[in-house]
């Protein structure tokens, strides 16, 4: 069982009721909210390992809510769940204090996924990583393959660990500028093509064990 605590905010209660519904279902403790009315509250009275955020929401739009408390000091994970779904859109979340972006209509399996993966990666722990033949120790952030130590500049460093902790979900581009890159002035999409051939050649020089997969026009797996 899951011992995180999500807090759903959507206006729509068909769509509120299924989250809440399958997220009990996977053992998580869940609280909804059809408006931002009382959502400060809860943050200061419960332990909220994840927000669930719609943006079109009555009176408010959810990211410029998520940008106002970001700037009072609260720091709760966020994925977007909304039907704002062009690219502008996606960064503009991001920008605005998101760290993951699923648009509307959503398939419930990615949200469980996209749920469990950021849970993960966002919580506090100091357990080494594994994956495959990949081990991540966080004591002195190294990573080794085969038992083999794998020498990686930083930016190779956080771009897979980014892949290690979001394993077997697809990742767009702009999603890692937004999480590797961060406020890097050098925040190009092309930027990322570059950074993942390199990284492909320290981890896989041969190219046999495929562990970063590019899928066409979207962007990267990691299987």
């Amino acid at each position: 069982m899951n011992s995180a605590t999500i807090l759903i905010v959507d206006d729509e209660e068909d769509i509120l009721d299924l989250m809440d519904y399958t997220l009990v279902s996977e053992g998580y403790d869940v609280i909804t909210c059809v408006n931002t009315s009382n959502i400060r509250d809860i943050l200061d009275e419960e332990d909220i390992s994840l927000i669930l955020m719609d943006r079109n929401l009555p009176g408010v739009e959810g990211s410029m809510f998520i940008e106002s408390i970001r700037s009072e000091g609260y720091n709760q994970p966020v994925i977007y769940v909304s039907a704002k779904n062009l690219s502008d859109d996606i960064v503009e979340g991001f920008d605005r204090g998101g760290d993951d972006y699923i648009t509307k209509p959503f398939n419930i399996n990615e949200l469980k996924a996209r749920v469990k993966a950021l849970i993960r990666r966002t919580k506090k722990s100091d357990d080494i990583l594994k994956y495959k033949d990949i081990i991540y120790n966080p004591a002195n952030k190294t990573f080794t393959i085969d038992a083999k130590d794998v020498k990686l500049t930083s930016l190779e460093h956080d771009l897979l660990l980014e892949f290690m902790k979001s394993q077997n979900i697809l990742l767009s581009r702009e999603v890692l500028l937004e999480r590797v890159w961060k406020d890097s002035i050098n925040k190009q999409l092309k930027t990322v093509n570059v950074a993942i051939k390199r990284l492909k050649e320290n981890i896989d020089p041969d190219g046999e064990k495929k562990y970063i997969q590019a899928v066409r026009g979207e962007g990267y797996i990691f299987c």
